[in-house]
């Protein structure tokens, strides 16, 4: 299936798109003030070592400091040992971002390194050369790696990953791809050496430039640029390095924005919400907590043509599609839990499994997913490598702080009624006045104005009420006069 890439750049961000007969089914964003470090390598500091978790704490420059379990470190034996037996304390070490720090957590390190180019992976601490998972023929995995060989000197350092896209190109790409990771290994190695703890020693490419290394596959038709500069320096790396995508570079001139135009940035919004309508009638509620995100499927208005069991199949069946493309798009991950609705009829639920999985094969995370649980659920995981798109544009509300929902205006006027029987314990006042919203205010004045008669013969003092517009319906003073 073809498919079209925009590129939105302002001065702050820069937004890609990846369409598919005019839908979107990708979007990736990155900031200037927040750029993404994984795959930055650094030179770090161990700056504590647990050997109750078999972990360390590595200060690269961040902020807070990045996380390096045991099982990420490299080592050329096969006899692995404790990690206070590897590091010290300020023990300097180069290490790679396999995961940006996302909420409290800091980033995910590994001494294994990799520097990816566009049709290889060097990886120069190893000796082999894989082959991407995605290319399942053996016969062509076996004549990629013949053709890698064929072009590596005998005196070649270092191991490949062949990645899915070098299935269509030719030997001279593997020689420019190879010559450019070497490239950057020497010119990592001798930053390296006079490099003093903590570090940046490489960064990974800017969004813009990772699209033509990652993005662009032989079913790209069009990549469209709205930022000249952008447009040049992507024709400019395009030329050097993926001649194949030079052609399909387009800069987009127009006067409507480009996101607009194609209907992104409602995309956008409608990504940031909770409810996914299906064509069907049918909605999803995606409901993302620091655990995991759950997905729950239900037939809302679709009521079918033939009987309830059609019904609902067709209805999960849409959902598999709907959900593998919100989870790329709203890029969620960690554990995933999908209640679709439930169905009696076994070839139904062996169906929808399998279009769930053939759905979800088009993303380039990894993927892992179990069969129905006993409770009817699938329960699946999607590799988490960054913030997901709503921890990224949005914040905890200051209302509610986070838990969706606000108390009431009658929760908070009992609120402010104790509080006030309170102040009454502890100081003699001449009067008392309720700063409150205008829901508030409205309540005393209405329903519980007797409630509010009864506490001021009760205190003995009168109690007055004044309206602020700039509270909400949470925020409250009771006022000493």
């Amino acid at each position: 299936m073809s498919e079209e890439i925009l590129i939105n750049v302002t001065p702050q961000e820069t937004r890609v798109a990846v369409m598919q007969l005019g839908v979107v089914q990708d979007l990736h964003i990155e900031r200037g003030s927040s750029r993404g470090i994984v795959s930055n390598v650094y030179l770090g500091k161990v700056k504590r070592v647990l050997p109750g978790m078999q972990s360390a704490f590595i200060d690269i420059g961040l902020e807070r400091s990045a996380f390096l379990h045991v099982a990420d470190i490299w080592e050329n034996n096969a006899d692995p040992k404790p990690i206070e037996r590897v590091l010290h304390e300020g023990q300097s070490l180069l290490v790679q971002v396999m995961k940006e720090p996302i909420g409290s957590k800091g980033a995910r390190l590994s001494t294994q390194l990799s520097i990816a180019g566009r049709v290889l992976v060097y990886l120069p601490q190893e000796t082999h050369v894989g082959v991407s998972q995605r290319i399942e023929s053996e016969e062509q995995r076996e004549a990629l790696r013949a053709k890698l060989h064929a072009i590596l000197p005998a005196e070649h350092k270092g191991g490949y990953i062949i990645r899915t896209v070098a299935e269509a190109e030719a030997e001279p790409d593997f020689v420019a791809d190879v010559a450019y990771l070497d490239k950057l290994w020497f010119a990592l190695q001798t930053a390296a050496k006079t490099a003093s703890a903590p570090q940046l020693l490489y960064q990974e490419l800017d969004i813009s430039l990772r699209v033509l290394r990652d993005f662009v596959t032989h079913a790209t038709t069009c990549i469209q640029v709205d930022s000249r500069a952008t447009y040049q320096k992507m024709v400019e790396f395009a030329q050097a390095y993926t001649p194949g995508a030079t052609d399909k570079l387009e800069h987009y001139p127009g006067v409507r924005p480009l996101f607009d135009l194609h209907g992104v940035e409602e995309e956008i919004e409608r990504a940031l919400s909770k409810r996914v309508d299906l064509k069907s009638g049918g909605y999803l509620i995606i409901d993302q907590t620091e655990a995991l995100t759950t997905v729950d499927v239900n037939t809302g208005g679709y009521v079918g043509l033939r009987n309830f069991d059609d019904t609902i199949f067709k209805t999960n069946l849409e959902a598999t599609q709907v959900i593998a493309r919100q989870l790329r798009l709203r890029n969620l991950g960690g554990i995933i839990i999908c209640d679709f609705i439930d169905m009696d009829n076994q070839e139904h639920r062996d169906a929808v499994l399998e279009e769930f999985k053939k759905a979800l094969a088009r993303d380039h995370t990894r993927i892992t997913v179990n069969g129905f649980s006993a409770l009817g659920l699938v329960e699946m995981t999607r590799k988490r490598t960054r913030d997901s798109l709503a921890h990224l544009l949005c914040e905890s509300c200051p209302t509610c702080k986070g838990r969706g929902e606000v108390k009431t205006a009658q929760t908070v006027c009992y609120e402010i009624l104790r509080e006030i029987v309170r102040e009454a314990r502890q100081f003699n006042a001449r009067e008392y006045r309720i700063l409150g919203s205008q829901q508030v205010i409205d309540l005393f004045l209405d329903e519980e104005s007797q409630a509010l008669a009864q506490l001021s013969d009760f205190i003995a003092k009168p109690i007055s009420l004044q309206v602020e517009t700039m509270y909400n319906q949470e925020q409250y003073d009771v006022i000493l006069m």
